[in-house]
């Protein structure tokens, strides 16, 4: 088990990264002193396999548990489902003292937390994320919010965790595409901080899809790492450290809209795509040489990622990414990077650059 800090004085909290911890998070949260009465909001496949575990653990360490269910999809990120959130927990807290556990992935993490930043101004809350996306990323950093129908995640805050529990063990029940999409984020932390952590992913790709524990312990703790230092350095994305964190996304972000946040494109694989083509913006600037782009691109594939977003509309796409929250002044800004292990935060790049490298990324190809 390693534990990871997040250094924020009072809003400090840690990342707990091992295997089987689910058996023992009620105590784990006990000595937070959080409150007494827990409310779990999950989904309807998690919470056939794993609630009876999280239930038995909870209760165990004294506290009351009720279950929250949720759709299983990006559509879970709306206005209207965290108000019938807000509504329901309201009516059930009369002489409570609650906190939230977001039990989930990456769309339970961010619309949990946004009910638990909003409900009475801020009440605890707990991620227990459970897809190798949330664990190495979204659970990390109190980025929580819900989408509006033009772009993802305009409606939020910053809102800390006050733990974050990453079970490893969890990932072992999700389906290939699914880790697959945690990669994307893993290839992103390589890319744009560690060159050991791409080197690794190349040479052990087949374990980590395969399941391996130890090659998945080693990449969730090392990722867990690099993202608390980086929320350390800029909790609220004000200096522009915090930016770094977005590469992939401002085009990743608009083909999920584009796609109208369906099953057709999930985050990861719309950020795999956003990746490859922010490097060759990059390439066609001279930041990067192609020998680096090529190789990212080679990774991407390797984890059995997209690098063409098929059946889209570049109008539609190129539409979404100018609600992008990351444009400053009415100028785009870009995570480009200049070497594998380093990235620049650009501003104002040539539109011509960037729908070139758009509909090169838009074909029938097959991936």
């Amino acid at each position: 088990m390693k534990r990871i800090r997040v250094p924020l004085k009072d809003r400090s909290y840690d990342i707990v990264v091992g295997r089987g911890l689910l058996k023992n998070c009620g105590a784990e949260i006990k000595r937070l002193a959080l409150g007494s009465d827990a409310i779990v909001i999950t989904n309807k496949r998690l919470a056939g396999l794993y609630k009876g575990q999280l239930e038995s653990s909870l209760k165990r360490s004294g506290f009351t548990v009720r279950f929250e269910l949720v759709p299983d999809s990006e559509k879970a990120k709306s206005i209207a489902v965290a108000t019938r959130l807000l509504a329901g927990i309201s009516a059930y807290d009369v002489h409570k003292s609650i906190f939230i556990i977001a039990f989930g992935g990456g769309v339970v993490g961010d619309l949990a937390g946004f009910v638990a930043a909003s409900y009475k101004r801020g009440v605890p809350y707990v991620q227990v994320p459970t897809t190798l996306l949330a664990q190495v990323d979204s659970a990390i950093g109190g980025k929580v919010a819900v989408d509006l129908p033009v772009a993802k995640n305009l409606v939020g805050a910053f809102y800390q965790p006050r733990l974050v529990l990453s079970d490893v063990s969890l990932i072992k029940s999700l389906p290939l595409r699914q880790i697959r999409n945690g990669l994307a984020e893993v290839i992103k932390y390589g890319v744009i901080k560690d060159r050991s952590i791409f080197a690794f992913l190349e040479a052990n790709c087949r374990k980590v899809l395969n399941g391996d524990g130890r090659a998945l312990e080693y990449l969730i703790a090392r990722c867990s790492r690099i993202k608390a230092g980086v929320v350390a350095k800029d909790e609220r994305d004000a200096k522009g450290v915090r930016a770094i964190l977005n590469y992939g996304h401002t085009m990743g972000h608009a083909i999920e809209a584009a796609s109208g946040y369906s099953n057709r494109y999930n985050h990861g694989e719309a950020v795999a795509i956003g990746m490859i083509i922010a490097s060759r913006v990059s390439a066609s600037l001279g930041r990067v040489g192609p020998g680096e782009v090529l190789r990212i691109e080679a990774l991407v594939r390797m984890a059995g990622l997209p690098v063409i977003a098929k059946g889209l509309k570049f109008g539609d796409i190129y539409k979404a990414h100018l609600h992008d929250k990351k444009f400053v002044r009415g100028k785009n800004r870009f995570v480009l990077p200049v070497k594998i292990g380093a990235v620049k935060v650009v501003e104002g790049v040539p539109d011509a650059l960037v729908k070139s490298a758009l509909k090169k990324h838009l074909s029938d190809q097959k991936w």
